[in-house]
């Protein structure tokens, strides 16, 4: 990485990450980014675990635990690992009083910033066949039909 990328951008570029991810059609990507980045924060000891928050929205009707995590001003839940349900106190329902700071800041920007940092690279693009194996060209627009040899 060529200059150290501060705490407080990476929050902010993860916070505009979370933000879009709730709105979009297929967030499973920027959710992924956003967990990869916030797990190599913990592993630098920049980010800390709070402690667990039972989600508001559990999953086929079962209530379920978040991981929250502080990353400068910001906090985040992302799922917990075993370890976690030993190791941190569990702090009840969300509480919806406190919010994140806001943040002016492009999803694009964002996603650079968390991509230099966590050295996301794009899957490499393979190069498919137009057509299927079972495509038949067209005979339309031949001169000669139907064809014939020439020797």
């Amino acid at each position: 990485m060529k200059k150290e990328l501060n705490v407080s951008k990476l929050a902010q570029a993860i916070f505009i990450i979370n933000r879009h991810a709730k709105a979009a059609l297929k967030p499973q990507h920027l959710y992924s980014i956003k967990k990869q980045a916030i797990d190599k924060l913990l592993k630098e000891k920049k980010a800390e675990k709070i402690g667990l928050h039972f989600s508001n929205n559990p999953k086929l009707s079962n209530q379920h635990s978040t991981l929250l995590v502080k990353v400068a001003d910001y906090f985040f839940h992302i799922p917990p690992v075993k370890e976690d349900f030993k190791e941190l106190p569990h702090l009840g329902s969300l509480d919806q009083q406190y919010r994140n700071p806001q943040t002016q800041m492009s999803l694009s920007q964002a996603k650079k910033i968390i991509y230099q940092y966590i050295g996301w690279q794009p899957p490499k693009q393979t190069k498919r066949n137009r057509f299927s194996p079972y495509y038949t060209p067209s005979s339309l627009g031949q001169f000669e039909w139907p064809p014939t040899k020439k020797f």
